[in-house]
């Protein structure tokens, strides 16, 4: 099986930094390749992937804004070199939001898209809508809401690499916050769960533009005093694991219907539990009372920072081997490569023009079912 791999330029793969989507695409390269497929991943030059890389640009787009003024411009020549070669794959696994979907007009190959942003904004129904020959897959249940008619394939959760998260027996004395400076993250909210407990905070966030930058300056930088509310910065991949493991418990108070929440899972691998407002895939990832708890008010959580020591960090840990394992995913992404082959095949015979039959078209409902996991 020959697989493509479409992953955003805007950070290498894996991510220096911060980077959720660039980290998936990276675990995943690796899990495939582990199960012997042949693995051809597109992403920026600084990349560096199981399999071969394809540079579509010398380097990864965020870091070095000056160099690539236009990054549109870059996403344009990435379709288009795609495009070239998209008959030397079985398939091709977009990762790259809605910039690969005219694959799926110019190409034989099938293209499957794993959407890993929010749905629920007007222009991008429209948008997904206007490419009706694209296959999905959804990374929460919850992400579909807003686009249920989309032509969804499975709900696939993201999985890990268990060997890069070192488990953390005995916890330290802080909360973490690991993630975007953003109005969706709501760091400040993290801010006054930590001043209402009485346990310090550490912040690790990446600030990303001058929205971003203004956002930090009003509501987290006045508290930034250096020892109870402590801000690191963007840290890299070395880093996270004793960050997030030498940690009380990770606080993740999301304002938004967030899709997966990787660092999530990435905290429990560590044995750290997490302390978060239920929107989003956040129900679905968590176990109330196993793995942290959940409110969407801030005094509750805070009130839950004196608990936290009633959860127990081997059940986190255990909690990540059982349902977010890289292996896990790896098949479930196989599975769908393997129904979206056959199908291709099927179709090929009927354009060429074999009268597809009723039990022809059993078949292709049979696939579908069962590449949705009703097999």
């Amino acid at each position: 099986m020959r697989v493509g791999l479409l992953s955003p330029l805007f950070e290498s793969v894996p991510p220096k930094l911060y980077g959720g989507t660039e980290r998936v695409v990276h675990n995943l390269a690796r899990g495939l390749t582990q199960n012997g497929v042949d693995v051809t991943v597109f992403a920026s030059g600084d990349s560096h992937v199981p399999g071969i890389l394809v540079p579509v640009v010398e380097e990864s787009l965020r870091l070095h804004p000056e160099r690539y003024p236009d990054p549109c411009a870059y996403n344009i020549k990435m379709l288009g070199d795609i495009a070239k070669q998209a008959d030397d794959f079985d398939v091709l696994h977009n990762h790259h939001d809605y910039w690969m979907l005219p694959l799926s007009e110019m190409t034989r190959t099938p293209l499957l898209t794993t959407l890993h942003g929010r749905l629920d904004l007007q222009e991008t129904r429209n948008t997904f809508m206007a490419f009706p020959n694209s296959y999905y897959t959804s990374i929460s249940d919850s992400q579909r809401t807003p686009l249920r008619d989309l032509h969804w394939l499975r709900t696939i959760y993201h999985g890990i690499d268990l060997k890069n998260f070192r488990y953390h027996e005995r916890p330290g004395d802080y909360l973490a916050f690991l993630g975007r400076i953003t109005v969706e993250k709501r760091p400040e909210l993290a801010i006054e769960i930590a001043k209402k407990s009485g346990v310090p905070l550490k912040i690790a966030a990446k600030i990303e533009g001058p929205a971003s930058q203004a956002y930090y300056d009003t509501y987290v930088k006045p508290h930034v005093d250096g020892k109870f509310i402590q801000y690191v910065g963007e840290i890299s991949e070395s880093e996270k694991c004793d960050f997030l493991g030498q940690a009380l418990a990770m606080v993740f108070p999301i304002d938004w219907p967030e899709p997966f929440g990787l660092v999530m899972i990435e905290s429990l691998a560590c044995g750290t539990p997490v302390l978060a407002r239920p929107l989003g895939a956040a129900a679905e990832i968590l176990g109330e009372g196993i793995t942290g708890y959940s409110s969407l008010d801030v005094q509750t959580l805070a009130r839950k920072v004196g608990e936290i020591g009633k959860i127990s960090r081997p059940a986190c840990r255990r909690w990540v081997e059982e349902k977010f394992s890289l292996q896990r995913m790896t098949e479930d992404y196989i599975h769908v490569y393997q129904h979206l082959i056959q199908l291709a095949r099927f179709r090929a015979r009927t354009s060429a023009g074999q009268r597809p039959h009723r039990h022809r078209w059993d078949f292709v409902h049979s696939l579908q079912r069962t590449a949705n996991g009703d097999s």
